[in-house]
Order: structure tokens, then C-alpha cells, then sequence
């Protein structure tokens, strides 16, 4: 069995944009802008021997106001850009009553089984109180980055940043850390 690490998308990987108090999932290929310390520490991740996923709810595909080739047209920047194994995309909406949208554990559940991970010994790392309930839910640790969207909810460890992340992520599995993380 192998260890894993799924990423939230919005927020982590990608830099997010707040409108109204609230995080807004790009809709096209020229509002997507990667984040630009993700693809070293995305590096620096695969090294330790994780498999490492990209996570999101991406509502808008069901609702109508995104299409699927401009998604998968910012996913493949974001492969391009950083070594990821996959990016698991949840496209329901809330009252679709899915088991993939987070904080439904779908999607983790599902890349166990096609990745082999051993789950209650992989990670979660988010900005959002939701990925926090889907790494409770199956037994993961989740690292939370400081942001307004961390709610009430479960949370292991909170942290500043994507690269605070990280560190605590390879220290807690006794990796090396790399200078500058």
C-alpha cells in the first residue's frame, strides 16, 4: 500500500479569487494562475514517494456555467506545470446529493482503490473546512492552511501557508526537508 496526498485546487495549487467573501473557482483558461511555489513543493512531495492528487468541487460543470473543455483545459496547465498523478474533479452540485463532493469522502475513496493508498496514513492538504471532513471521514491527516474558509469544522493541523504545509507533511513522515521549505 502506498501513502498519498490529495491537494485542494482553488486556493492551493492555483491562486484564488475572492469575490464577495467568497473563494470563486476560475471558468476559464485566462482566469486560471497557478500558484508559484506549487510546482517545488509538488516536487519536493513526489520525492518523499507520495502520490500526489489534485482535488475539486467543480459545481459549475453541472450548473451550466462552465464547460468541460475549459476545465480540462486549466488541468492541463496545472499537469504541465507540476508533477501530479491525477486531478480528481467532483462536477455535482450540492443538491445533486453526490458521494464525491466534498466533504463526501468519494473522491479519496475512490483514488484508494485505484492508486492502492493506504488512507488513515495519507494527507490532506486544504484552505477549506471541507477537505478537513473528507480526511476525517476516511482517516487522514489533514495540514489546513490559514484562511477564512476553515469554518468550525475537524482540523488536525493549521497552518500558514502551502509551504508550512509541506514541511510539517515530510517532517511528520521523517523525510528530509529540503532547504528553502
Amino acid at each position: 500500500m502506498k501513502l498519498g496526498v490529495f491537494i485542494e485546487r482553488d486556493g492551493v495549487l492555483n491562486l484564488a479569487t475572492v469575490e464577495r467573501s467568497q473563494q470563486v473557482s476560475p471558468l476559464s483558461p485566462g482566469l486560471f494562475k497557478l500558484n508559484p511555489a506549487a510546482a517545488g513543493l509538488v516536487r519536493q512531495l513526489k520525492a518523499a514517494g507520495l502520490v500526489v492528487i489534485a482535488t475539486t468541487n467543480q459545481p459549475g460543470l453541472s450548473r451550466g456555467y462552465q464547460s468541460r473543455r475549459a476545465l480540462d483545459q486549466m488541468h492541463t496547465q496545472l499537469l504541465q506545470a507540476m508533477p501530479l498523478d491525477e486531478i480528481l474533479v467532483c462536477p455535482h452540485d450540492e443538491t445533486d446529493h453526490c458521494p464525491c463532493r466534498k466533504p463526501k469522502p468519494g473522491l479519496f475513496t475512490e483514488a484508494r482503490y485505484k492508486w492502492q493508498l493506504e488512507l488513515d496514513r495519507s494527507f490532506v492538504i486544504s484552505d477549506k473546512w471541507y477537505d478537513a471532513e473528507a480526511a476525517l471521514a476516511v482517516g487522514a491527516t489533514s495540514l489546513l492552511i490559514q484562511s477564512p474558509w476553515l469554518g468550525q469544522a475537524h482540523h488536525d493541523l493549521v497552518v500558514a501557508d502551502f509551504r508550512a504545509a509541506v514541511k510539517k507533511l515530510l517532517q511528520l513522515l521523517g523525510a528530509p526537508v529540503m532547504a528553502g521549505t
